[in-house]
């Protein structure tokens, strides 16, 4: 390996900008972003109105995510030569679901000081909001755009312990809903959308409450979607399938495919087995009734 002398190489700044609302940059933000030698940015056009607004003149480099390893190259060896660099986002926390995590990752590997600067995350501002009570969750970014991998990601955590916290699109939301109320069932959620702008909008409700406020509407700005953790007030019993189904029957509002998911989850059958063994039963008890 290359010995490097790193007396003399510069420090990274990781800097969190506004989400929305200008006012939420850090003082501190502003200093840095005024003083490095040169600010990594994600859309530097983007950036630009952000620095123009605070009258700052620092020379910007592109850093997006298609070139985000072959720019981190780079910039690693202006930092070698004793450059300081900002790198930021088009909004939030570099790294978090946007690119900087390469440019970080290879700036440690080669002994440079990374300095991060805490400030605005739609992922913390959201949850702020949401009354997690236990303060357990667990950040998921944005989930597949694929159907199947993404009904594939949120049957992995059915039985999680943990508020699910998801990214989304405008235009995908409705999608994630639909799915989301398929796999886990009508849980508790809430979502936060156009954080700290003119028309931010918190909702919280069941999965099916919000896919109702979703469907048909032109939704606007990128999504925060928390979903509660699956109640544990109440466990399903019985003695074998069909009891157990019975329990669900009684207990739940449960559709019939998220009661087969759940059942075929916890004791390692079929679910499709489960689910005919449902229609069965669900059928004989509408006869007695």
């Amino acid at each position: 390996m290359m010995q490097t002398n790193l007396d003399n190489a510069g420090i990274l700044y990781v800097v969190a900008t506004p989400i929305g609302n200008l006012e939420d940059i850090t003082l501190r933000a502003l200093r840095i972003l005024q003083e490095v030698d040169l600010i990594a940015a994600e859309d530097t056009r983007h950036t630009k109105h952000l620095l123009n607004h605070f009258e700052i003149h620092t020379p910007l480099i592109s850093y997006y995510r298609e070139k985000e390893a072959e720019r981190s190259e780079e910039l690693v060896q202006k930092l070698l030569s004793g450059e300081t660099i900002a790198l930021v986002s088009d909004a939030g926390t570099p790294g978090i679901s946007d690119p900087g995590a390469v440019l970080v990752k290879k700036a440690r590997t080669a002994g440079i000081t990374i300095v991060p600067l805490p400030g605005p995350s739609a992922l913390t501002a959201a949850l702020s909001a949401a009354g997690i009570t236990d303060g357990s969750f667990l950040f998921l970014g944005f989930p597949p755009s694929k159907k199947g991998q993404r009904q594939k990601l949120l049957s992995s955590f059915v039985e999680a312990p943990w508020a699910l916290v998801f990214y989304e699109s405008p235009h995908r939301i409705q999608a994630l809903l639909v799915d989301v109320l398929a796999t886990l069932g009508d849980r508790q959620a809430f979502w936060a959308r156009e954080l700290s702008k003119v028309y931010e909008d918190l909702q919280a409700g069941s999965i099916s409450q919000l896919l109702e406020l979703a469907t048909g509407k032109k939704n606007r700005g990128e999504f925060v979607l928390i979903v509660h953790p699956a109640s544990t007030q109440q466990q399903a019993t019985g003695k074998n399938v069909e009891e157990i189904l019975l329990w669900y029957k009684e207990n739940t509002e449960l559709s019939l495919k998220d009661v087969s998911h759940r059942i075929a989850n916890d004791l390692g059958i079929s679910r499709s087995n489960v689910y005919q063994m449902a229609l069965e039963l669900w059928a004989a008890t509408k006869e007695e009734s």
